[in-house]
């Protein structure tokens, strides 16, 4: 009987998601830029859409998020290298107010911020995250951005870079990690703060659902342990983009072994990778 009631116990405990799909595969830089489109754009559900830009724009080739409220969209991030992010993004969203917002600084992120001019831009600095998000206390407290029946959760986690942060959405269960944590080489200038903000993840975690954890690059192969070099445009067997909070548990527990001891770590699929702060 006791097996009866914790299956029951576990059916009806279930987050109620809004589920959706993530390909198989995505198209990367090649191998023929001719055949290959600027943006690559996946639908995961109607109201959450995953942008690739092309390793033909630019080798970064990073993952941008677009978020539909019912009263405005939330755009994560706007692109590498020379885009038009802006012209791009207001096709796929009509007439529905925008809201801009970074992952961090780092100008693979930010490329494409110039062509926002219509749109609300919260600049990837702590000061202007910190009002936009109504976080108090940075960068322990977590702040929030309402789009309209649907609430993103904000969580600073600076280490990779001081204006760092996650966002998570509450629809989906889907937590995006920026530069903090996706299939690749997880580069770390401030390692005690990227030990507390992995720290904070854990601990938001633990009693949310996380269906998915999405970063914003894709560096490693399929092949465990083995990841593409800086600067590649074409992986045609790349890892997947989406990771689980297992992942994160990983990696937590790798930091904690480390004792505050900076130092390359490589895992199945991610590599901690320490290096001099980034400007």
């Amino acid at each position: 009987m006791k097996y009866f009631f914790l299956v029951a116990l576990t059916l009806t405990a279930q987050p109620n998601l809004e589920p959706g799909t993530l390909p198989a595969s995505w198209i990367t830089g090649g191998p023929n830029c001719l055949e290959i489109p600027d943006w690559q754009v996946h639908q995961y559900n109607p109201t959450f859409l995953i942008l690739r830009e092309s390793g033909c724009t630019n080798y970064e080739k990073p993952f941008l998020y677009l978020i539909l409220g019912k009263d405005r969209a939330l755009l994560v991030d706007t692109g590498a290298g020379q885009v038009d992010t802006a012209v791009f993004v207001q096709k796929l969203i009509g007439k529905l107010p925008l809201m801009v917002v970074h992952s961090h600084a780092h100008g693979d992120h930010v490329a494409g911020d110039k062509g926002f001019t219509a749109a609300t831009l919260i600049p990837a600095t702590v000061e202007a995250e910190q009002k936009a998000f109504a976080i108090a206390n940075w960068p322990e407290q977590p702040g929030s951005i309402d789009l309209g029946d649907r609430i993103v959760d904000v969580i600073a986690i600076p280490g990779h870079q001081a204006a760092h942060v996650a966002y998570y959405d509450r629809k989906t269960g889907i937590l995006l990690t920026g530069d903090h944590l996706y299939p690749g080489r997880l580069y770390i200038s401030d390692f005690p703060a990227y030990v507390a903000s992995t720290r904070r993840l854990v601990e938001f975690t633990e009693l949310r659902p996380v269906a998915h954890i999405l970063g914003c690059h894709i560096e490693q192969s399929s092949t465990p342990y083995v990841d593409y070099p800086t600067g590649t445009k074409y992986q045609p067997h790349e890892h997947s983009l989406e990771l689980g909070r297992a992942h994160l548990l990983e990696l937590m527990s790798a930091l904690e072994d480390l004792h505050g001891k900076p130092e390359k770590v490589f895992l199945r699929d991610l590599t901690i990778y320490p290096v001099a702060p980034r400007k």
